[in-house]
């Protein structure tokens, strides 16, 4: 089964979490976009929708969906993403199409939060994908210093401008063992806007596209 077919399975899978009057908010990213393609179907679940990046919002209002900020609807039933990186214990790693920051809070506002992913993605330890800082344009050369202490080796994702105005940097040559810890460790260097890091507020469900069907892994199983 290549990795597009993957994709499209674990988002047909998500449909089953997508109950009747859900609040819904929508990640970004070529694995839900399939999803984004899916759900005009069962529309008539869906109370209101909210997006975390300027694309996804472009393509939920291209399927004829009317996006509502956070700020409108509060808090959300259910929030689905994909992932870069994810492990057994539910942690994440987020970031690598920029929208880590509104990804992290449409995750924190969620009732239920279900990531899909295809089996590529999951791996032992966090780090191997590099993790994702966005920052304050200003202090990106001194959040780059204090990675470099840490051991990992920061890159500027040249180019690239968030959604929110920021800067990323992408660190490199990590092996991250205590996801929580080291999430905590980055959001207390200045000008960090959000690390790329999903501990504290881990998936509640893993959904896994592999050749022979979709593993889900659930919180306490």
């Amino acid at each position: 089964m290549d990795q597009d077919t993957k994709k499209l399975s674990v988002a047909k899978a998500a449909l089953e979490y997508i109950h009747h009057d859900c609040i819904l908010g929508m990640g970004t990213g070529s694995t839900v976009n399939y999803l984004i393609d899916l759900i005009p179907n069962i529309r008539n679940k869906i109370t209101s929708i909210a997006s975390s990046s300027i694309e996804t919002e472009r393509l939920l209002r291209a399927h004829g969906f009317d996006v509502s900020s956070l700020s409108e609807i509060g808090s959300l039933d259910l929030y689905i993403d994909g992932a870069d990186e994810a492990t057994s214990n539910l942690h994440l790693i987020k970031g690598g199409g920029g929208a880590l920051t509104r990804e992290k809070i449409l995750a924190a506002a969620s009732r239920k939060f279900v990531c899909i992913i295809d089996d590529t993605k999951l791996v032992p330890f966090l780090g191997d994908f590099p993790l994702p800082i966005e920052v304050i344009p200003m202090a990106r050369s001194f959040v780059s210093r204090e990675i470099i202490k840490l051991k990992g080796q920061p890159v500027w994702r040249e180019n690239f401008i968030t959604d929110n105005g920021n800067e990323i940097i992408d660190v490199h040559n990590l092996k991250i063992t205590n996801p929580i810890e080291f999430e905590n460790l980055i959001n207390q260097i200045a000008g960090v806007v959000t690390v790329g890091i999903f501990a504290h507020r881990p998936a509640d469900a893993l959904l896994i596209a592999n050749d022979d069907g979709i593993k889900v892994i659930e919180e306490n199983n």
